[in-house]
């Protein structure tokens, strides 16, 4: 009864997943590359595949103990409920960061072109009015735990001398470059086991 339920659905979304894969590349390759940066589906899968497996994988294994015909003992709810938490522990930091980081960038498009020396930042549709000039330091954190769900996800803050200051997270794109393009402003770089913001 499980497996007549539950096997369509998994071929349903193994087939999109192919197909909308497949989209993307064919379209990626006549697309013209741009310099617009925006949180995409696209960028959040990128970053959420591997926590959202890893919780999959922990969350399918309470219905299989629970709907069992044979009765679960104490051992085997001690040993799924153990590796619901190991694998929450594993994709919970990065679901955290990817949360936290759609709240602050889930508006704001990043225009970046360092050949042309242009780099603004817009939130809501609106250009945040700064120039390059206006910046007074930036704040570069980077993960230090690399072999993690989370270690992809890291932010840069631009400090400006009126007291603002801009985040953008990774959730935009990869921001070593941006950093570089910024090197001639001093730069606080910090290593962090967690990069919340």
């Amino acid at each position: 009864m499980k497996s007549t339920f539950f096997r369509p659905l998994l071929e349903a979304a193994i087939v999109l997943f192919v197909v909308l894969g497949a989209a993307r590349w064919v379209t990626g390759l006549f697309a013209k590359h741009t310099q617009v940066y925006q949180t995409t589906a696209a960028r959040q899968m990128r970053l959420l595949f591997w926590p959202l497996l890893a919780l999959g994988a922990g969350l399918s294994v309470l219905p299989a103990v629970a709907m069992g015909s044979t009765p679960v003992s104490g051992f085997e709810w001690a040993l799924t409920l153990g590796f619901m938490a190991f694998t929450l522990v594993l994709s919970g930091p990065a679901l955290l960061l990817h949360l936290r980081y759609w709240v602050l960038n889930h508006d704001t498009v990043l225009v970046f072109q360092p050949v042309n020396n242009r780099f603004e930042v817009y939130a809501a549709g609106q250009r945040l009015p700064f120039e390059r000039r206006d910046l007074a330091r930036v704040e570069r954190v980077t993960c230090r735990a690399r072999r993690t769900f989370w270690a992809k996800y890291d932010y840069l803050t631009l400090h400006l001398h009126d007291g603002r200051s801009i985040t953008l997270t990774s959730l935009l794109t990869e921001l070593e470059p941006l950093a570089v393009f910024l090197r001639s402003l001093p730069t606080d770089r910090r290593i962090s086991t967690w990069c919340w913001v």
